[in-house]
């Protein structure tokens, strides 16, 4: 079963639970998941790591907002936002902790001989192909940029 056959099934279910604020996260997610399939030059099928990309934005747009909501003083917004990000995450693949990356990233910079910042590039890159989907960009660079100091 696809990601977007999932998504119909938990959308179906949300709307006989009648729980608006799951239903509205479920509909992001098909809505950007259609798109992309829709897309001109898209193949019929969306890629399984294209799928974890467009879920990845959408939590990421949601912390943002949320962010900017409780800079604003509008927490109720900002709890909105919250917990659509965190029914956004429930599929993804599940995260791995900062000292799991922190090791993968030691490998990394072993196996390649990085020596300082000059060989962010070259980790970052390996870095996001092996942590894609498991872990996000920040945490990865913000790892990346204090092993190579």
């Amino acid at each position: 079963m696809g990601l977007i056959d999932k998504i119909s099934e938990s959308i179906k279910m949300a709307m006989k639970q009648k729980n608006v604020q799951v239903l509205e996260s479920l509909r992001a997610i098909k809505s950007a998941l259609l798109l992309a399939k829709t897309q001109k030059g898209a193949s019929s099928e969306i890629a399984k790591e294209d799928e974890i990309k467009i879920l990845q934005k959408l939590v990421k747009q949601r912390k943002e907002s949320a962010d900017i909501y409780i800079s604003q003083n509008r927490n109720e917004l900002a709890e909105v936002e919250i917990n659509q990000s965190k029914i956004i995450e429930g599929f993804l693949p599940e995260q791995i902790s900062s000292e799991e990356i922190e090791i993968i990233i030691t490998d990394i910079i072993q196996e390649i001989g990085a020596e300082g910042m000059k060989d962010m590039g070259k980790v970052m890159g390996m870095a996001s192909a092996k942590l894609s989907g498991k872990a996000d960009g920040k945490t990865i660079s913000n790892i990346v940029r204090a092993k190579l100091t």
